[in-house]
């Protein structure tokens, strides 16, 4: 499977580099030398054994190396229904961003930077240079490395010292082609010390046919900065979507991850969070809906370098059908790192005995002061309450519902955005009823 690209890059690579730019083709052939030796990770690998990515990885992609635009304008196709969230809106269409931008794009506070990656690479390479790779060139996984060598753009935010975005930040990823496609494409979020930010990542698909993207995000909070990562996943059953987050926290940043996949065909989700400084606070979630084949593998790293610090994780899963859910999450606690606080959790629900669940919490701690949990669980709904609310007049499927919808509420609830939240409560009960959670304002998905 990775020969084609191997040869690919052998014989494109001063194609690839010269539709990017020199801070990200710095790295770029040493990532490739990294791809080659590694390749694609298989279920042989520790921390790939919940994601089978073999039939995927098997089709024949194509690849936009020479940015040919792509025929469609996502500000005309796509109207986000969420009442009252105001955001700053962009796009990567499938791996390039996306230039046109909304008169409410303009209205940034002073100093703040969006756009593509790519572009702010070339007007404030200093700026890029001092961040881009940091993270991810220090993983030894394929699928990272893989990024390195192709990822010619991608989406740019940095915020100075002590600025506050007045309202989040929406970026779309969508997918568009007539053929099978790959996207490869890296995101660089920078908040500097004091600096407030909210990004909302939505994911969505236009045409039926097969698609994989490979997407890198780097998230560098300053010190006593604070930043919220939601990511929303409402893709069709073709898509195959490997998705990287990293995050370094400095002192007395606070930091809020929340993934949430309502339909999709196969997602793995990489969230490691290095804790770098004292007082940092960590609050990482996600929610699963899974039915029919879909297969989602979330895994998580929480590594706590610094004494200090609080870290809280959950993780639940509704599962159908023939759906698979897989969650790896692992919690370090370094030897100086005292005084540690952190806690994780995965509960999941199967509703049917063909849907599968595979769980692996895992603790190491060095230090001895610390306060530390980890948990999981797996089971069906509780029959004794369903019986219950039957027995005083609630019909059984909204019985069913409403123990579900109940099950996810916590994480539904760590959301603090108020009009994603209450949009988020709508999609998750259209979801739980069976029916297609559209954004009913995003044309694409209509």
């Amino acid at each position: 499977m990775e020969q084609q690209y191997i040869d690919l890059y052998k014989q494109q690579h001063e194609s690839i580099k010269k539709h990017s730019a020199a801070v990200m083709n710095d790295s770029r052939d040493d990532a490739f030398a990294l791809f080659e030796a590694l390749r694609f990770p298989t279920v042989a690998l520790e921390n790939y054994k919940y994601t089978d990515l073999k039939e995927p990885l098997s089709i024949d992609y194509g690849l936009n190396i020479n940015r040919i635009p792509i025929p469609v304008n996502p500000y005309e196709v796509f109207q986000c229904d969420v009442p009252g969230i105001h955001s700053y809106l962009y796009f990567v269409v499938n791996d390039a961003f996306y230039p046109v931008n909304e008169p409410r794009n303009k209205a940034l506070p002073k100093g703040v930077i969006i756009g593509s990656l790519k572009e702010v690479a070339t007007t404030h390479p200093e700026l890029v240079k001092n961040y881009f790779g940091k993270l991810s060139t220090t993983k030894n996984d394929g699928l990272i490395a893989f990024n390195g060598a192709f990822a010619q753009d991608g989406f740019f935010m940095y915020v100075p010292k002590n600025v506050v975005l007045d309202k989040p930040v929406q970026l779309v990823n969508i997918m568009r082609s007539d053929v099978d496609f790959m996207a490869n494409s890296h995101n660089l979020i920078i908040l500097e010390e004091g600096a407030k930010a909210q990004l909302l990542v939505c994911d969505h698909t236009v045409d039926e046919v097969h698609f994989l993207s490979n997407r890198v995000t780097e998230v560098f909070a300053g010190e006593d900065a604070t930043y919220e990562h939601y990511k929303l996943e409402n893709t069709h059953t073709k898509t195959t979507n490997l998705s990287t987050l990293l995050i370094d926290q400095h002192p007395s940043s606070n930091v809020l991850a929340n993934v949430i996949t309502l339909h999709n065909g196969v997602t793995r989700n990489t969230i490691e969070i290095d804790l770098d400084g004292e007082h940092c606070e960590t609050l990482l979630c996600g929610m699963v809906i899974g039915d029919k084949n879909q297969q989602v593998d979330n895994f998580t790293s929480i590594i706590h370098n610094k004494p200090n610090c609080n870290s809280r994780e959950l993780f639940k899963y509704v599962l159908d059908g023939m759906a698979k859910g897989g969650f790896t999450g692992k919690l370090y606690v370094a030897k100086d790192a005292q005084k540690t606080s952190a806690f994780q959790t995965n509960r999941n629900i199967l509703l049917n005995k063909t849907a599968k669940m595979r769980t692996k919490p895992q603790l190491e701690i060095y230090a001895d002061d610390v306060k530390c949990s980890h948990g999981a669980t797996i089971g069906q709904l509780d029959e004794t309450a369903k019986f219950y609310m039957q027995s005083r007049g609630i019909p059984e499927s909204e019985a069913r519902l409403l123990l579900m919808f109940a099950f996810t509420n916590d994480v539904i609830e760590n959301i603090r955005i108020p009009a994603l939240q209450d949009r988020i409560k709508l999609l998750v009960e259209k979801r739980l009823r069976g029916e297609l959670s559209k954004c009913e304002g995003c044309v694409i998905c209509q």
